[in-house]
């Protein structure tokens, strides 16, 4: 199954140039300012991918998501298009779970305060999960700003070393973009946009 991982388009799609593969797998902020015109746009452009499946979840910048349930506006999906929300999925034998939450910052979509509010996000994270897609890092892993601060979340961490899944998938932090291999893990910060909202990372491909 080869999976390609693309995070933080923020509305600039159309300019992509997606790998072929079974799935494609988006890791949040699919908009800039989060409102429905851009998530229709967003929706728009899925139905025009030829991927078998694509999964997807909201980042910090999709307040429309945040306010809104799935109900509101599964019927534009295609298909093929899965949203995820503390939630997961299951494909060809493979265990998904997605989720949005992130650390508190300024007054983003789907901020939690470290600790107790959080922690109980990653609670629900199944122990035979196979990829995990998360919008905010573990910390430590890709997770550094330009200015060297590490802002991951050290609950995820504990969670994602204690589930051990084969592949731990996010963005966020635009500039920590790359690949990383602990112990059984592969983590990949897929962010197609650096720290100036300019599109210069390609999608990261992977086979499960």
């Amino acid at each position: 199954m080869k999976i390609v991982f693309i995070s933080d388009t923020h509305g600039r799609h159309n300019y992509v140039k997606l790998p072929e593969g079974d799935i494609l797998i988006h890791s949040g902020d699919l908009t800039s300012r989060g409102d429905i015109f851009e998530i229709a746009h967003f929706i728009s452009w899925l139905n025009k991918l030829t991927f078998k499946h694509i999964i997807f979840i909201a980042g910090n910048h999709d307040f429309y998501l945040e306010k809104h349930s799935i109900d509101d506006f599964k019927d534009f999906l295609p298909n093929n298009a899965i949203y995820l929300n503390d939630s997961g999925c299951e494909i060809e034998g493979v265990k998904f779970w997605g989720s949005p939450i992130q650390p508190e910052f300024l007054n983003w979509a789907f901020n939690r305060e470290r600790g107790v509010d959080i922690k109980k996000h990653w609670d629900l994270i199944p122990n035979d999960t196979d990829v995990l897609i998360t919008h905010g890092s573990p910390y430590g892993i890709l997770d550094q700003t330009v200015r060297g601060d590490k802002i991951g979340c050290e609950d995820l961490l504990k969670k994602v070393l204690e589930i051990r899944p084969k592949i731990h998938a996010f963005g966020h932090i635009h500039e920590a973009y790359g690949i990383k291999n602990i112990n059984e893990t592969t983590f990949v910060n897929a962010s197609l946009l650096n720290e100036r909202y300019r599109y210069t990372n390609d999608p990261i491909v992977l086979e499960v």
